[in-house]
């Protein structure tokens, strides 16, 4: 035995020893990773060059153009990112753990979604693992079915989530303009919701999340998913370990996540159709603020110890469908308690008040995403479960998104957030952390280590500022 066997280390030294590990396997993993990204988009431009119509020298100017760009690229992604590069201009956004700004890039003038998010809340809340999934995710599904991440980046109070910003709103605040819609426009927006949530299934995340708040409309009026917060992956690359569990969750601990009551003075058995919608949407904005939001959306599976799979993201299309054509959710209750039973005891709990018509088409539909996990539509074969349903004939699934919406957006300017609810409680300034005094070392949480993202086309496009 060496004397060196006996040797005992601190707490503080083996912490430091853990961010020394982590901070290098990141670097060489980002390295790696860099070097692949780039090798991609070079084969992806000689692809490109393939077209008889271009001249030697047109392919000449087309490389030349792609390495300044690398070059360009590599130069900006050293530059340091932070919140005094953007230009407040609205809150459109409020959660639990923080807030969402439109702000303006100073120096091209593109307008973002900043999504600001307090790291105290997040160590306190155990979110942590949360948003690393959603990080994750939007940096690995850069398609058309989800909003799209410029950047990412952290100061020693918040993580910043700069995203693509969509002025169209969101689908709760288009439900609760309309009392419902026609099955014409709800087979639009449930084929492209069915589209989107088989594309992140492709990637290897389960959503778990899929509800009316999470569903964004662009400028033309098209659906894309959004807040990958509780989103969870299928993948070994995701570490599902460090989630706390939705389905470990028992009733009990259900009633404390939601510690909120409705405003309703009437019971649910008694209420008829249109004063359940009603009162519906006089709740509905509070729950879309509350810390966790609303049961009315999850799957019964979620919340046994039994497990869950993708099959989860499907039954809550058909809640939404369900929401779409009669008005209010089928689960819909007075406290988030009765909601939850209801979820539970489906078999039962899931009618269709006989005042509001619906074809048999998509009540057949609606029955056969709120199903068994293992009979539900989309279970088998994903999106081609869903096509092959009568209620969807019509559908051009390969043009969906290049057509005309089924509600179009006025969108007046880049800058229009009239599809938005305003926050005029909360301060336009992006809150920042206080500057370090002399001596004292600005921490750097090292459980968000390589949190920071730039994506090549947020560094690399052309635009120009904006005048105020």
């Amino acid at each position: 035995m060496t004397g060196t066997d006996n040797i005992r280390f601190s707490g503080s030294t083996l912490d430091k020893a853990t961010k020394a590990k982590v901070t290098l396997e990141n670097f060489y993993t980002n390295l790696i990773t860099q070097h692949l990204e780039r090798k991609q988009r070079l084969e992806k431009l000689e692809e490109s060059l393939k077209d008889d119509s271009l001249t030697e020298s047109q392919k000449k100017e087309k490389r030349q153009q792609h390495a300044q760009k690398e070059t360009e690229f590599l130069r900006l992604k050293r530059s340091r990112l932070g919140v005094e590069d953007f230009e407040p201009l609205k809150v459109i956004g409020r959660g639990a753990f923080g807030e969402v700004r439109l702000v303006q890039k100073k120096d091209t003038g593109h307008v973002y979604a900043m999504k600001i998010l307090r790291k105290a809340d997040m160590l306190e809340k155990e979110q942590v693992a949360h948003v690393r999934a959603e990080r994750d995710i939007l940096v690995e599904a850069d398609h058309q079915w989800v909003v799209k991440m410029y950047y990412s980046f952290q100061d020693p109070m918040n993580l910043y989530l700069i995203m693509e910003f969509l002025p169209g709103g969101d689908m709760m605040t288009l439900l609760m303009k309309k009392d419902t819609l026609s099955e014409e426009c709800a087979q639009f927006y449930v084929a492209e919701t069915a589209l989107a949530i088989d594309s992140i299934h492709k990637l290897g995340f389960i959503h778990r999340d899929i509800k009316p708040d999470n569903l964004l409309l662009d400028a033309r009026g098209h659906i894309k998913l959004s807040d990958f917060g509780l989103c969870t992956g299928l993948k070994k690359s995701h570490r599902t370990d460090f989630y706390r569990d939705l389905s470990r969750a028992t009733p009990s601990d259900f009633t404390l996540h939601f510690n909120f009551s409705y405003a309703v003075s009437t019971s649910s058995s008694a209420m008829d159709s249109k004063r359940r919608a009603e009162s519906w949407k006089r709740n509905r904005r509070a729950l879309a603020y509350s810390t966790v939001g609303t049961p009315d959306y999850i799957a019964p599976e979620v919340f046994l110890q039994t497990g869950y799979g993708p099959q989860a993201d499907w039954w809550s299309l058909g809640v939404i469908m369900y929401e779409m054509l009669i008005g209010y959710p089928p689960f819909c209750s007075e406290s988030p308690q009765e909601t939850y039973r209801k979820v539970m005891s489906w078999r039962e709990s899931l009618t269709f008040p006989p005042e509001i018509p619906i074809s048999e088409e998509a009540r057949e539909t609606i029955l056969r995403f709120c199903s068994e996990p293992d009979r539900r539509l989309g279970s088998q074969r994903g999106i081609e479960d869903v096509k092959s349903v009568p209620f969807f004939r019509g559908v051009d699934w390969s043009h969906v998104r290049e057509r005309p919406a089924a509600i179009s957006v006025e969108v007046r300017s880049i800058d229009d957030t009239s599809n938005f609810d305003d926050f005029p409680d909360v301060k336009l300034e992006i809150p920042s952390a206080p500057i370090p005094q002399d001596g004292e070392v600005a921490y750097k949480d090292w459980v968000f280590i390589n949190y920071t993202f730039k994506r090549f086309e947020g560094l690399t496009q052309r635009g120009t500022p904006t005048k105020k």
